[in-house]
């Protein structure tokens, strides 16, 4: 699996309900993309205006279908060019119930140099384990090993549950509304 991400940053006085409407209407068009396990429309209005879908791929095959197709050409031909993030999983879990999520958490943390990285992605595991205990229908943790960093998302039922899975935790975490869920490989995982 791959997991990946773009993200727009867009103008202060941007309507995001130009964004929202969008969602509605192109997000089906991704609900049975073969090779796609699920994709995620986030978007956000705090601190900043941001467009930002995250994607969990089945295999590099799916993910070059779609960067070399017509549904992300509209995408750079309407926000421009992004830098396209690419990890490979952890661990992913996506629950029957991925659909109803309503709210996202990502947060990123850099590797130490030398770190046991077994070790890292055991805890890194368990923690998955506990965001799933407290609601999370979906949980990603992905590792990059040219920044050398692990990043998570997690997909949640509202703000309430992700607030309260994440209290207490010291870690930078971005929060973004879900405007639509594809996923079409939910089912075969």
């Amino acid at each position: 699996m791959i997991a990946m991400q773009y993200r727009f940053v867009l103008p202060a006085d941007y309507d995001m309900a130009a964004i929202r409407e969008r969602i509605a209407t192109k997000g089906p068009l991704l609900d049975n993309l073969p090779g796609l396990v699920f994709k995620a429309y986030l978007h956000a209005e705090d601190p900043e205006h941001t467009y930002a879908p995250f994607y969990l791929w089945r295999d590099e095959e799916a993910m070059h279908g779609f960067l070399n197709g017509p549904a992300f050409a509209g995408v750079s031909q309407a926000f421009g060019w992004p830098s396209v993030q690419t990890w490979t999983p952890w661990h992913a879990t996506v629950t029957a119930d991925v659909r109803q999520a309503q709210h996202a958490t990502i947060s990123s943390t850099a590797i130490a140099p030398y770190s046991a990285l077994a070790q890292l992605r055991e805890q890194e595991q368990a923690a998955a384990q506990q965001a799933l205990a407290h609601g999370a229908l979906a949980v990603v943790v992905a590792f990059e090993p040219v920044t050398w960093t692990v990043t998570r998302l997690n997909l949640w039922r509202s703000a309430a549950a992700a607030e309260a899975a994440h209290a207490g935790q010291t870690a930078t975490v971005r929060h973004y509304q879900v405007g639509h869920v594809s996923a079409p490989g939910v089912t075969a995982m």
